[in-house]
């Protein structure tokens, strides 16, 4: 297993916000993790990634525990992280945006299996039309792709996106979701957490619902498609 999570307990001040959460990810998996607003997707990946320390529980990444470990280790152990906030220096170019995920600012290019910027243009044409100008200048869908390519030239095994179609035009919702399905085709494995229900089924292999700070089902698109009853309690307002 990639990711093997089991009991994770984080708490935000004397608020527990995360109370034995268990899930797991597969080599070339996308997974999706879904839930009403407020339920502790979101501190999930982030405790997985060291934005948050969790406080208890067993985070194991390619068979080495990563519990505890800060977000730069974790980084440099495989794992990508896209935030729902995108994050992008908006003064800086796409280009340059691109080459500050470049881990120790090498990048080994007789290697065709790395992530290059090429590689990353080949993904995302609409950023290499724009390589030059600033990214404060993009849309909020190429914002969204510039974030997922930076990630992406740290060649991770693993990325944990937060919300990537969050606030987009229907147009650029299908755009993202089509680059997510080729990132994925591509050999990295996706934890994903994402509001829009359409997009996580037609993505995922497996789903994972989230009750307040808890995991209340797992299973495949299919399996949560025979249960409404499931879908009702965990995602219907």
């Amino acid at each position: 297993m990639l990711l093997h999570i089991k009991d994770l307990h984080t708490y935000y001040g004397a608020s527990h916000v995360l109370q034995g959460i268990s899930l797991d990810v597969a080599e070339g998996e996308l997974v999706a993790l879904l839930g009403r607003n407020g339920m502790g997707k979101s501190t999930t990946l982030k405790s997985i990634m060291g934005l948050v320390k969790p406080r208890s529980g067993v985070v194991t990444f390619r068979g080495t525990n990563i519990f505890g470990y800060p977000p730069f280790k974790a980084a440099r152990a495989g794992i990508g992280y896209v935030p729902e906030e995108r994050r992008i220096f908006p003064t800086l170019s796409v280009a340059d945006n691109l080459s500050l995920g470049i881990k120790g600012g090498k990048l080994r290019t007789n290697d065709t299996s790395i992530w290059t910027m090429e590689r990353i243009f080949r993904h995302f044409p609409n950023l290499e039309k724009r390589a030059q100008q600033q990214g404060r200048v993009l849309s909020g869908g190429e914002q969204q792709m510039l974030t997922m390519g930076r990630s992406l030239m740290g060649n991770p095994q693993l990325l944990l996106i937060d919300e990537p179609t969050e606030g987009l035009a229907p147009i650029m919702v299908k755009e993202v979701r089509d680059v997510l399905a080729g990132i994925n085709k591509a050999g990295v494995s996706i934890l994903l957490v994402e509001h829009n229900f359409e997009v996580a089924m037609s993505l995922a292999e497996r789903i994972y619902l989230m009750g307040k700070a808890y995991v209340g089902f797992s299973g495949t698109p299919q399996e949560l498609q025979e249960q409404p009853a499931i879908r009702e309690k965990y995602l219907e307002v």
